[in-house]
């Protein structure tokens, strides 16, 4: 098994990676009726790294024993609910004493 810190770090790398592949593809993404600055070997290239990365930080939170991490949608409805809890008021615990 691995370090805790070579994993941690391996991690960061995956992340990072991960946005500077996205911040490319965000720059270079041309306008509409525009032909795309990269070949298509280049694009299909880059979608593969995403996937290698995805499953290398899939195994990793595997073996770390964190549960799947999947994005959210502001919009996306949540299994939990949310409970609001209050504190009584100083003057009504005195009440009922």
């Amino acid at each position: 098994m691995t370090d805790n810190n070579e994993t941690s770090m391996e991690r960061r790398v995956m992340r990072v990676m991960r946005k500077v592949l996205a911040s490319v593809i965000k720059d270079t993404t041309p306008e509409p009726d525009m032909d795309h600055v990269l070949s298509d070997q280049t694009i299909e290239d880059i979608k593969a790294c995403f996937v290698l990365i995805s499953t290398r930080e899939m195994e990793l939170a595997k073996e770390a024993g964190i549960a799947e991490e999947r994005p959210h949608f502001s919009d996306e409805t949540r299994n939990t609910k949310v409970v609001q809890i209050t504190r009584p008021s100083p003057k009504s615990t005195k009440l009922k004493e």
